[in-house]
């Protein structure tokens, strides 16, 4: 599906960095007792303007709260976070955030449920026009007056996507934005986004727990990891992904790469889970 062209409206953000310094992230148990439950510490990054980081960890991990502190969502305990050089402070209109699951209204057409998030006070004209643009580029102009119940996982979650864009965000986030979609449509979306972005290229924060994903969308990976016995996630390894988009799935220096980020992650490069007894066969079927 070849890429659309964006015209360029007044209203268009330019692409962000977002910068996080000492960022940490602490949640005090209910009514004040007992210690504080640390789950970041120490972030320190800067993300330049229209690069795709790609953010990797365990379940648990701090990877969303990350996310949630970079759009003003949340606040950091300790640290701060600016976006093209002024503070994060509160719900921040310079980005915006996909989900997991669309979250569409069911009783809204796509190009309703796209034109919900354009900013306040959008000429009419300028954004139907931006609506109608968004919806071309991810493919669903046959179904721009459909329900979600009409359409497919894959349809609504790209209709989700032109949503987050139609806001003209600076910065992007995208929190496990394909996690919900079979393998088939899952790789589908993942050249569909390497498509847009070449079209409106944002900077874009991608929360993943797919190593493979990670390696073909991002241009730098980093992995949150903790030390034992000590609280707070902080980034274990910082990856720049060679070559240029859209990069070879089969390729050998990927392969190495996902065998490094997979080793941070506790699993080691025959799949098993570390602490468990290798086998160097595999047995005959019955097994």
């Amino acid at each position: 599906m070849p890429a659309a062209t964006l015209a360029p409206t007044t209203s268009v953000n330019a692409a962000y960095t977002v910068e996080f310094d000492g960022v940490g992230r602490s949640f005090w148990p209910q009514r004040g007792k007992g210690a504080p439950h640390k789950v970041l510490r120490d972030i320190t990054i800067t993300v330049e303007a229209g690069e795709v980081l790609a953010i990797l960890g365990t379940s648990g991990g701090g990877k969303s709260t990350l996310l949630r502190i970079a759009g003003g969502l949340d606040s950091p305990t300790t640290g701060s976070v600016r976006i093209d050089g002024a503070p994060v402070r509160g719900i921040d209109t310079r980005t915006a955030i996909g989900f997991q699951e669309p979250r569409l209204l069911p009783w809204r057409s796509v190009t309703d449920n796209v034109a919900l998030g354009l900013p306040a006070g959008t000429p009419k004209a300028e954004g139907a026009a931006r609506v109608q643009r968004l919806i071309e580029l991810v493919g669903l102009g046959p179904f721009a007056s459909h329900r979600p119940r009409e359409i497919s996982g894959g349809m609504a979650q790209r209709a989700s996507l032109a949503r987050a864009l139609a806001r003209n965000p600076g910065v992007l986030l995208l929190d496990e934005p394909f996690g919900a979609l079979d393998a088939l449509t899952r790789l589908k979306m993942q050249d569909l986004l390497l498509e847009v972005h070449e079209a409106a290229p944002t900077t874009v924060l991608l929360v993943t727990h797919d190593v493979d994903e990670a390696l073909q969308l991002a241009d730098r990976v980093i992995l949150l990891g903790r030390d034992e016995g000590v609280d707070g996630a902080y980034i274990t390894q910082e990856i720049v992904v060679p070559g240029h988009r859209p990069r070879d799935r089969g390729s050998a220096e990927l392969a190495e790469l996902r065998g490094r980020l997979l080793a941070g992650l506790g699993i080691d490069r025959h799949g098993q889970a570390r602490g468990i007894e290798k086998s160097t066969s595999i047995p005959h079927y019955p097994f």
